[in-house]
């Protein structure tokens, strides 16, 4: 019989060898979690943003406003499993792109596994984030892009600014080698895609009549039901980012669902005071301003950091689009910029605030002790919005060369782009 001590060291090797196998072995129940994360997430672009976007416009362009959000879900997704997600997340030496070697999926099969998933099932998560990424700039420009422009800019901009970003801080670049945090998407999503929809807005210019005339919401409760559907789908966007089915998926659902209440009351209760009227609009911008703080904090902070950020988030989006927006003039048609921009921005600072090393593994953050975290943190925004500015330029300049000019005429902007190009109205007006 084997002494005690080598059956022990047996024992202790089998059992490292058990645990590192089943890293490489598929999980049924967080295959089931990521599945269901995927379609949530998938709902969130052509059915929640695209009530939310189209309840914001103005009637005669609400047609237009949700025909851009499924063109755009359509066009990335192709984009996606074409080229995408090889610059995004294909091996490569360089910090800065992936590479094409799994260009349109190839070398990945059925059996091919990402941790304890199928690594096609990560590929589709992926691709429902970068459909919404660039949804998201559509509500900088709403009401006078062509739709043949938005098409091509969609292209370009998910090739060249998105894969990029993505690499950047989860397929090994120079974001992850820095040791920045960004657990759902704060630099690239919603920074990514608030600057760039910004620079759009600048270069398309101002709406006709923008600060003369009064531009209503065609339906504040489409906008409310659309908030709803975001809400329900960012369980999947910011929980499905565990990618497993586990205590850090139940612990990023708690705080998606603490910063996004806490983000709706701030707004409601700053512009209550302000402005003396809660907006049911109000509300529902406030409550996405807490989700979109949240985004890259989700799964490294506790409830505590996720009150105070869904709580800085409402009233921050609140200065982005009742303030600062006037104050620089500038025509971000739906915030864009103002609650996606903004927002990310202080949610990613605000991780490098609030991570706890319970939750992050060991990572601490400023009130941790470890301030350093927090200017990590800014170094990453600082690079995720300076690429995406000037990346977005160049990939405007480009599609107006490819399609001769990225506004409508000015007379389908004044009738609607609804009938004027496709024929069809949301609402018969008598």
């Amino acid at each position: 019989m084997l002494p005690k001590k080598v059956l022990l060291w047996i024992g202790f090797i089998l059992s490292f060898a058990t645990r590192a196998f089943a890293a490489d072995t598929l999980d049924t129940g967080d295959t089931a979690w990521v599945t269901m994360s995927t379609a949530l997430v998938m709902m969130m672009t052509p059915a929640g943003l695209a009530l939310f976007y189209g309840g914001m416009s103005r009637y005669k362009n609400l047609l237009n406003t949700i025909a851009m959000t499924l063109v755009a879900y359509c066009v990335a997704s192709i984009v996606w499993v074409g080229w995408g997600y090889s610059l995004a997340f294909g091996e490569s030496s360089s910090l800065f792109i992936g590479n094409l070697k799994h260009i349109f999926l190839s070398g990945i099969d059925i059996n091919s596994l990402s941790g304890t998933i199928p690594t096609i099932l990560f590929v589709v998560f992926q691709m429902t984030f970068a459909c919404i990424s660039v949804a998201i700039i559509l509500g900088s420009v709403v009401d006078r892009m062509k739709f043949s422009s938005w098409i091509v800019f969609t292209i370009l901009w998910v090739t060249f600014v998105y894969a990029p970003v993505c690499n950047w801080a989860w397929g090994g670049g120079w974001m992850h080698h820095i040791g920045a945090l960004d657990f759902a998407g704060g630099n690239v999503v919603h920074i990514n895609a608030g600057v760039s929809g910004l620079v759009l807005a600048l270069m398309i210019g101002k709406r006709k009549g923008y600060g003369k005339e009064a531009m209503i919401p065609s339906s504040v409760a489409f906008t409310s039901l659309g908030a709803g559907l975001l809400w329900f789908g960012w369980f999947g966007f910011n929980a499905g980012s565990a990618l497993g089915a586990n205590g850090l998926a139940a612990s990023a659902f708690l705080t998606t669902n603490t910063a996004a209440a806490m983000g709706g009351i701030a707004w409601l209760s700053i512009e209550w005071i302000h402005s003396k009227k809660p907006t049911l609009l109000g509300l529902a911008s406030g409550a996405i301003a807490g989700l979109v703080g949240i985004t890259p904090a989700a799964g490294f902070v506790t409830l505590g950091g996720a009150f105070a950020i869904g709580a800085v988030s409402g009233h921050l989006g609140y200065f982005g689009v009742a303030i600062l927006k006037k104050k620089l003039g500038y025509d971000d048609s739906l915030d864009a910029f103002g609650i996606h921009g903004l927002c990310g921005m202080w949610g990613a600072i605000a991780t490098g605030i609030f991570v706890s090393p319970i939750i992050a593994d060991g990572t601490k953050g400023l009130i941790y002790g470890n301030p350093k975290q927090v200017w990590i943190q800014f170094l990453s925004i600082i690079g995720t919005a300076a690429f995406s500015a000037v990346a977005t330029f160049i990939v405007v300049m480009v599609t107006k060369m490819l399609t001769n000019g990225i506004r409508v005429d000015n007379e389908d902007e004044f009738a609607g782009l609804d009938n004027a190009l496709h024929g069809e109205r949301a609402f018969e007006i008598e």
